[in-house]
């Protein structure tokens, strides 16, 4: 009887748990010196070449990132609809307006000319999702962002590592995000990690995350408490020694996947772009819901459904946008398990699994 092969496992090994004992003896759990040291670590081993913050989670952080640029109450900012609702609930937890554009289906990243065609007065900026580890096209981007007079910020999630033209991501907005979920490509436990642009944002950055305060009882703004405990950052600072690893197994996965899989659009990967493959992701042309529940029932196979919904049609942000490529991209996606645990084994049953079941209509 065939091993389930999950479509996600987070990776912990003992390293961690040493980590997470040493900082319990300590007795400084609360932000300490491991956050500290891993804000820096994690900058360097990125080639982020930029100050980054540690926060309690992705969300938090592109909340705090969007305040920290200035981003207020009845702005707009335009971002993709197909991707987690986090990206759009922390536009919305501004006070500002998030307007959707369509996705370019080759990416699954935002698409530079429906971002042109969405500009208006109240737009303020620009936040493409560097979806499934597959960098946006920041170039484009960034050339209307500079057109329109504004600012480019970066949803980071799933990408750490990812680059276009030898830049990486997280170097090209204002600020960007970087999640630590226990799913995503290395983590923390929970958390996330923003980077900064210049010593402004930064400092706005440290505020919001603690009450207000750089030193203690100094209030200087109305801020959260979001700040990262030195528990989750000693967790991180291990996964960062492995993450290379990892992306590089990931992406060994990937290129078997691609070379073997019949019946379904393969991912696509643009020139001078490192995708990290946070998730392998393949279009069905017919029946995707069906192809997901015989993977399961028939060869124990897991696979995910992102995103189902795309965000413009969610009750807090129902729209009467028009895009088509995002709906498409709604109905025919599927991932298929891409992580660092799928042996070679594993993949072969994948390849057969898929192929057998899209030659046969699922």
């Amino acid at each position: 009887m065939n091993t389930f092969i999950p479509p996600a496992k987070p990776l912990i090994g003992e390293e961690e748990r040493a980590a997470v004992d040493r900082v319990m003896r300590s007795g400084m759990l609360a932000q300490g010196p491991e956050v500290a040291a891993f804000e820096l670590e994690f900058a360097e081993h990125f080639g982020l070449g930029r100050a980054c913050v540690a926060v309690n989670s992705g969300t938090s952080g592109l909340h705090l990132g969007l305040l920290a640029a200035g981003v207020r109450p009845g702005d707009e900012v335009i971002v993709p609809s197909f991707t987690f609702a986090a990206t759009a609930n922390s536009v919305a937890l501004t006070g500002a307006v998030p307007v959707f554009a369509d996705i370019d289906l080759a990416s699954y990243c935002l698409d530079p000319g429906s971002v042109e065609a969405a500009i208006t007065e109240r737009t303020v900026g620009i936040m493409p999702v560097h979806l499934y580890g597959h960098p946006a096209d920041m170039g484009a981007l960034g050339d209307i962002a500079q057109r329109h007079g504004l600012q480019l910020f970066e949803d980071a999630a799933q990408a750490h590592g990812a680059s276009l033209g030898g830049t990486p991501v997280g170097a090209f907005g204002s600020f960007a995000m970087f999640s630590l979920y226990p799913t995503k490509n290395m983590t923390s436990g929970e958390g996330g990690m923003v980077t900064a642009a210049n010593a402004d944002i930064e400092t706005q950055l440290r505020l919001y995350r603690n009450q207000g305060m750089l030193r203690q009882y100094e209030n200087e703004v109305v801020g959260f408490n979001n700040r990262m405990t030195d528990i989750h950052a000693a967790i991180g600072r291990v996964q960062l020694t492995k993450v290379d690893a990892w992306t590089a197994q990931r992406q060994r996965n990937a290129a078997f996947l691609s070379a073997n899989l019949e019946g379904v659009t393969t991912p696509s990967v643009a020139e001078g772009a490192v995708h990290v493959y946070h998730q392998y992701t393949v279009r069905v042309a017919d029946d995707r819901d069906g192809l997901a529940t015989a993977l399961r029932e028939q060869f124990e196979i897991g696979s995910g459904m992102f995103y189902p919904i795309p965000n413009h049609r969610l009750a807090p942000f129902e729209s009467g946008a028009q895009l088509p490529a995002t709906e498409q991209a709604a109905a025919e996606c599927l991932s298929l398990p891409v992580h660092p645990s799928v042996d070679q084994a594993g993949l072969e049953r994948i390849v057969h699994a898929v192929n057998t079941l899209a030659k046969a209509g699922s």
